[in-house]
């Protein structure tokens, strides 16, 4: 159990001990300042409310019932009732060898819906977040003991691709190669658009293109399967790049749920839960009611009969929640689609698809934003290809390590210029708080300083470089015997902590803004406390080794489930 969970455990019993009303928690944070101790009780003042009394008479009780002697050198009362505690010295020393074991958890079924690029074009920044972010929070849930099911719910349907297999049926008439022609799948979608927009008969042949493809015509299937595997190469090529754990395996798209639309639809009118307005039928749910009495609208099928996005997801929520069984529903979608999974899960619930025990949790994310804080675009303001966002990552990166270390050999500064790259576009989106906007800045992200990836890889990359001059390290017993030492202890034991809230909260920058103080407090016990000096006893060094072996374990463990590598030299 970590030190949060088992100072709220102890003190919310002796809380509810003290007569208060068992809705109450201690609700335990960790300190703002090392003079208030190391962690505070902020429940005491909620619960003296609803008990009408004076809340510093309360936390007079719940210190009189406290058993914390094991753990805590004081416990003072601050304030109209806060209560600020300060942990024993020895009994940190004593926990940390085992800061890396987890609390256990009650395994869960975690179905995350990420990534989601439509096929029809490549994948540009837009597609970063989600698939970054996604991946992030499902590395933290399986490093739990979570059973996680990745969902890639691309794109591979709809009118735009009529447009795209007429196209395809052309070029490949002409005898061309399709892979080579498909090379670059932004011109060719221009070139589809251009042709759709120029010649009526073209237009007439993609939508009937369209219509084949719906009712499953062979020819027209095979030749979209064709289109389908070189889109998801392209696709596989940036998660490689990235080191995103999404694979072909985790594919399931929009056309997976083609065949139970019918039946959503006729489903929910069953129920009475659809109204017909002109032509389309349509959810109106009280729970969306504007200012002026009318209702917002969920639209599951269009005039004539075609289906929407809401429908195909009402579809995966019942194919998540029958065949999948999951427990939780995870969505890293644009926070614009808030009002779309609103109404579908409300609509979702209302017509038994998701129970009541299925939780459906819309992980919503902000737009990524040039430096001139408008949305990023090229300088000729178009889309930012993801592939050459990440070249340029590398190229950058390249140019700053071959300028510090030259004596490298090239293959080394590659490797560096990769990790380093990589790790800095992925960490700079991480650290933010995913429901914000963000400002992406190529400066920022590749500095040695501040909470970026590079200043934690050469936090790890420094730590290695003691232990090629200490050499073998033994095991030992752990003292902090100096302030700056007691601090990083700490830290190091608020791992497990951090973890569960990312897997609770689904905020990835928590365990960023860890790491970085992680990091800090290493640099200033470094500072403060020789290690490898001549008058530094062989006890406090061996101490002080097994310090900076754990904080090197923890940065490498931490920045793994962030998909951020590691580098033994930099």
């Amino acid at each position: 159990m970590n030190i949060r969970q088992l100072l709220d455990q102890r003190l919310t019993a002796a809380l509810h001990a003290a007569v208060a009303p068992e809705s109450t928690s201690a609700i335990i944070k960790p300190s703002a300042r090392p003079e208030f101790g190391d962690y505070q009780a902020n429940g005491v003042m909620a619960a003296a409310k609803q008990l009408k009394m004076n809340p510093r008479d309360l936390a007079a009780k719940v210190l009189a019932q406290a058993e914390l002697s094991d753990l805590a050198e004081k416990v003072e009362m601050a304030g109209p009732g806060f209560l600020n505690i300060h942990l024993k010295t020895e009994w940190l020393a004593a926990e940390l060898p085992s800061n890396t074991q987890l609390d256990p958890v009650t395994p869960q079924t975690v179905v995350v819906d990420y990534s989601s690029p439509n096929l029809a074009k490549e994948m540009h920044v837009g597609h970063l977040r989600s698939t970054i972010i996604g991946d992030a929070v499902v590395r933290v849930l399986e490093f739990q003991g979570h059973k996680v099911i990745r969902q890639n719910h691309v794109g591979d349907w709809g009118t735009q691709f009529g447009m795209l297999l007429a196209h395809m049926a052309d070029l490949k008439a002409q005898g061309g190669e399709l892979s080579m022609q498909l090379a670059d799948l932004e011109s060719f979608y221009r070139e589809s658009k251009q042709r759709f927009d120029a010649e009526p008969a073209f237009a007439e042949r993609a939508r009937e293109y369209v219509v084949k493809l719906q009712s499953g015509d062979a020819a027209c299937l095979a030749l979209w399967q064709q289109f389908i595997a070189i889109s998801l190469t392209h696709c596989e090529e940036a998660y490689q790049e990235l080191d995103v754990s999404l694979t072909r395996q985790d594919v399931m798209a929009e056309s997976a749920y083609n065949a139970d639309l019918a039946n959503v639809v006729s489903d929910l009118q069953t129920q009475h839960l659809l109204t017909e307005s002109d032509g389309a039928q349509c959810a109106f749910m009280e729970e969306f009611k504007n200012k002026d009495g009318s209702i917002t609208p969920l639209i599951i099928q269009k005039t004539g009969g075609g289906y929407l996005y809401a429908t195909t997801d009402l579809a995966a929520i019942r194919y998540r929640n029958s065949v999948l069984h999951a427990d939780r529903v995870l969505y890293f979608v644009d926070v614009r689609q808030a009002l779309h999974f609103q109404q579908v899960y409300t609509l979702a619930r209302k017509a038994g698809f998701a129970p009541a025990t299925m939780s459906l949790e819309h992980m919503a994310f902000g737009t990524m934003l040039g430096e001139d804080g408008k949305p990023f675009k090229t300088r000729t303001g178009g889309t930012v290809k993801l592939a050459d966002l990440l070249v340029e990552a590398k190229e950058r990166a390249y140019q700053l390590v071959s300028a510090r270390s030259p004596e490298l050999s090239e293959a080394e500064r590659q490797e560096i210029a990769h990790t380093v790259g990589i790790g800095a576009v992925k960490y700079s989106d991480l650290s933010k708080n995913r429901t914000s906007d963000y400002v992406f800045s190529w400066e920022l992200m590749l500095s040695l300083d501040g909470n970026t990836a590079p200043y934690l890889q050469y936090a790890y990359a420094r730590i290695q470089s003691i232990f090629r001059k200490a050499g073998a390290i033994q095991q030992a017993t752990i003292q902090l015997l100096e302030p700056s030492e007691r601090a990083l202890g700490l830290k190091l034991l608020q791992f497990n902590e951090i973890v569960e809230s990312v897997g609770r909260e689904g905020q990835p920058h928590h365990l960023c803004n860890y790491l970085y103080e992680l990091a800090v407090n290493f640099m200033s016990f470094y500072e403060a406390c020789p290690i490898l000096r001549d008058d530094v006893s062989a006890e406090v060094r061996a101490s002080r080794l097994q310090l900076a072996q754990l904080t090197a374990n923890t940065l490498k463990t931490g920045l793994g489930l962030l998909g951020i590598g590691v580098l033994e030299r930099m």
